[in-house]
């Protein structure tokens, strides 16, 4: 679906941006110290237009985007900062490093000393919080509007010159194993998720996982931070969005005298995605002392620039969302072999895969599961949804997304996503009107390119015993 922090993290939607015309890329480079405004956007006849939602696009000549969104409808604003980086830029040795900034970026700058950020915001009255993801890493603070400009001083202080101290890189790297160890090495979704990618994908930026492999942890090298901070946590990688009770005028003008003089860095190459075409089914087993079995499912899904996401969008409302939903109906209520069943699908900027979770009761086989979710995905496939599915489908992601518009943080994680992966935050425009267009021959056309058994790959939860604990040796008897 294309709510975003579905999950804890992301998901979104298509629109190609228009092409400029010769005459835009006839106009004279900017001064230095001036700011660069978008042309304005034309009107949409659409539910959701720039006429009722509008938004000011500019970029500084240090290459940084900012996006404005006036609201004064409370006395708040929300600021997000999108660094175009993720796992997907990682490589064998450093993975888990994108992560692992999530976190640095919180212990100390130039001029905040370690454990300050937090204390300064928090005695503004503020709350932060980031994430990391497979395509982008976010931080986000939500604040008082008198109280923006506490805001730009300490994110532009970190984005300028975070500090990189030895003695907190090694502290705070255990503190990312431990969250590895609590939300991958002993949590059975975690595991099974990272078996997934890590074997549905061969050379795909996605195989590793968000968190790091543990052998990479334990070996990260400053300098490697140091470098990675240069090339990634630049303006010119960076989009800035401000949503909530300000000027834009004002506003802007302090963004410039905070971000304006932070220099560019030369932009890395972009990751290669070399993932040959799958020709075959793909399985692998995880192996834990659990109580029931388990399975995940995933089938080789377009990238975000295919239209078939938004039908995915769809078919995934349909086969998993809510008691309602295929999945649950089938293998929950009928043929009640299951705890669980649910679907995910996020369009990214790299091809990616259609998800399914299926929890089975204790003493029912995973097979079992996989059988009745194959002859759900079958006669999908077949037949197609009914009127009634596809409507309440559309219904409930048009509700979906016009929710997230309802708060100034959810406004700015919206557009901070559509202009990253898509280029373009007004592809949010279209996206009402592009779940509308569906039919139900696009569902049945995209569910038969799909679901293909020789493009999906299978993990198992198998239940083993819980190992034994050794007994410990008892002191010899004294004589």
């Amino acid at each position: 679906m294309k709510s975003i922090m579905a999950a804890g993290w992301i998901a979104v939607a298509f629109l190609a941006a228009s092409a400029p015309g010769e005459a835009a890329k006839a106009k004279p480079k900017p001064k230095a110290g001036t700011v660069t405004a978008a042309a304005a956007t034309p009107p949409s006849a659409g539910p959701l237009n720039p006429t009722r939602f509008p938004v000011a696009r500019h970029t500084l000549p240090n290459g940084l985007v900012i996006l404005l969104h006036e609201d004064h409808s409370v006395p708040a604003v929300t600021f997000w900062q999108w660094y175009r980086v993720g796992s997907r830029n990682e490589g064998p040795g450093i993975t888990g490093i994108s992560h692992f900034f999530e976190h640095m970026m919180f212990n100390g700058s130039k001029n905040v000393p370690p454990k300050e950020y937090d204390r300064i915001i928090e005695s503004n009255g503020g709350v932060s919080n980031a994430f990391t993801d497979r395509d982008m890493t976010a931080y986000y603070e939500d604040i008082a509007s008198d109280r923006l400009e506490v805001l730009f001083r300490v994110d532009s202080d970190r984005m300028r010159e975070l500090l990189l101290a030895p003695e907190l890189l090694k502290s705070e790297i255990e503190v990312v194993k431990e969250e590895r160890r609590l939300r991958t090495d002993n949590d059975i979704s975690g595991m099974l998720d990272e078996s997934l990618y890590a074997t549905a994908f061969l050379a795909s930026p996605y195989r590793w996982p968000v968190v790091g492999w543990m052998a990479d942890l334990n070996r990260m090298k400053r300098d490697e931070l140091v470098s990675y901070f240069r090339t990634y946590y630049a303006p010119n990688n960076c989009i800035l969005v401000l949503t909530g009770d300000f000027d834009s005028k004002s506003a802007l003008a302090l963004i410039q005298k905070y971000f304006g003089d932070i220099p560019a860095q030369t932009p890395s190459q972009p990751p290669i995605n070399s993932e040959p075409e799958q020709r075959g089914e793909r399985r692998a087993q995880v192996r834990y002392p659990v109580e029931n079995e388990s399975f995940q499912m995933g089938y080789k899904a377009p990238n975000a620039k295919s239209e078939d996401t938004w039908v995915l969008d769809i078919l995934s409302s349909i086969l998993g969302d809510g008691e309602s939903s295929r999945l649950h109906q089938s293998l929950v209520y009928e043929k009640q072999i299951a705890l669980d069943a649910s679907t995910f699908f996020r369009s990214r900027i790299d091809p990616t895969l259609f998800e399914f979770a299926v929890e089975m009761k204790p003493g029912k086989p995973a097979r079992e599961g996989e059988a009745v979710l194959d002859e759900v995905l079958s006669r999908l496939v077949k037949e197609g949804p009914s009127p009634r599915e596809l409507e309440k489908a559309k219904n409930a992601l048009e509700a979906d997304l016009v929710k997230s518009l309802k708060t100034n943080n959810g406004v700015g994680e919206q557009l901070g996503f559509y202009e990253h992966v898509y280029g373009d935050y007004r592809t949010l425009y279209g996206a009402i009107e592009r779940y509308r267009k569906v039919t139900l021959e696009d569902c049945k056309r995209v569910a038969r390119a799909t679901f293909v058994p020789e493009r999906r790959t299978v993990v198992e939860l198998v239940p083993v015993a819980e190992p034994e604990a050794k007994a410990e040796a008892k002191p010899e008897a004294k004589p």
